[in-house]
């Protein structure tokens, strides 16, 4: 197998050593070289013609954002961003993922070993294997969206629930899928694979561009019409019932398919509900979370779809729910927000709330 060519870009030579000599020592990656800043990045690419680049955020001479969105531009390529946990540092990881970034991985220390960390960025270098540039493109600014509005209005699905599980180029399509549905959708519950800390800025941007709200889950929150809850990274989110009300439990349960939070333990926590009307959906992601739970959800009645292969940045997760027999539908990401309201209105047999 001809290895993964990988370049390592980060101001500190710490960093820079700590990544390279984590990644070396495997026959299917191999670490090209390393780079202090973009500009010396920028002559390394073209030299060395990496497939995957890791990259971090603060930087001398040019931020890591402005260097991703220059890059998108003139030579797209699979960037995993290396960022610090701070409150800045989240914030401009959630804008690098929003430009084509496929994944984030907190910096080496604090609560992070160097050997999770490395571990986690050979797991992501080795799902992007041959993977099309052409879906790196940064999410569109769509001012007149020349598409019918998506609406709920006339659906007995007061009661119901969307549930949502992604990994990576996630961020995107989720951003893509929220900012068409309408202030009346039923309660939205997701799952992104996305470490601590980096789902509570997420949340914050996606809220200022929805016509719905968008919150990070703490526990105990009531679902409610027209607020999608974000599970926090490094936590489970459950749906429990009691009575009619359903609300959201967060546990510290251990990783489902090396995932805290995991797709599977939200979607199976909705499938063991009777009578609930639920639309479950899994969208590009690395491995296969998601894929059990959604079988589970269409054996318990719920309308399950599967973001088809040409819109997933990874078509992982999503293949293995089809290749399960759990997907339902199979669609593109652009034709998804108006199936959703289609798929509530076939399971208009449930009583209204």
């Amino acid at each position: 197998m001809v290895p993964i060519k990988v370049l390592v870009v980060d101001d500190s030579a710490i960093v820079r050593k700590l990544l390279a000599d984590g990644l070396r020592g495997t026959q299917d990656i191999e670490v090209v070289g390393t780079a202090a800043d973009p500009f010396i990045a920028r002559d390394m690419i073209v030299r060395l013609e990496p497939d995957v680049l890791t990259l971090d955020i603060e930087m001398p001479r040019m931020d890591g954002l402005s260097f991703l969105r220059r890059l998108m531009v003139h030579r797209p390529m699979p960037v995993i961003i290396i960022s610090s946990l701070t409150q800045s540092g989240s914030a401009a990881t959630i804008d690098a993922l929003r430009a084509g970034a496929v994944a984030v991985i907190p910096k080496p220390g604090g609560p992070y070993s160097v050997g999770e960390v490395t571990d986690r960025l050979r797991e992501r270098i080795r799902a992007l294997r041959g993977l099309a540039p052409a879906r790196l493109a940064p999410a569109p600014v769509v001012q007149d969206d020349p598409r019918p509005p998506v609406s709920f209005q006339h659906l007995r699905c007061a009661n119901g629930v969307l549930a949502i599980g992604a990994s990576t180029g996630g961020p995107q399509a989720i951003e893509a899928l929220l900012t068409r549905l309408p202030a009346e959708t039923p309660p939205v519950v997701i799952v992104q694979h996305m470490p601590a800390r980096f789902t509570r800025a997420f949340a914050k941007r996606l809220d200022g561009l929805c016509a719905i709200r968008v919150v990070e889950v703490e526990g105990g929150e009531r679902l409610e019409p027209g607020v999608a809850y974000i599970a926090p990274g490094d936590r489970h989110m459950l749906v429990e019932r009691q009575g009619l009300v359903l609300s959201t439990r967060l546990t510290d349960g251990p990783p489902v398919h090396h995932q805290r939070p995991a797709v599977d333990v939200l979607f199976h926590s909705l499938a063991r509900l009777q009578g609930l009307p639920i639309v479950g959906l899994l969208l590009t992601g690395m491995g296969q979370d998601g894929a059990d739970g959604m079988v589970a959800l269409r054996s318990a009645g719920a309308e399950t779809i599967a973001q088809d292969e040409h819109s997933c940045v990874v078509f992982g997760m999503p293949k293995e729910a089809i290749a399960r027999g759990g997907a339902a539908h199979v669609a593109t990401l652009l034709r998804i927000p108006a199936l959703i309201p289609e798929c509530f209105g076939r399971m208009s047999r449930w009583p209204a709330a």
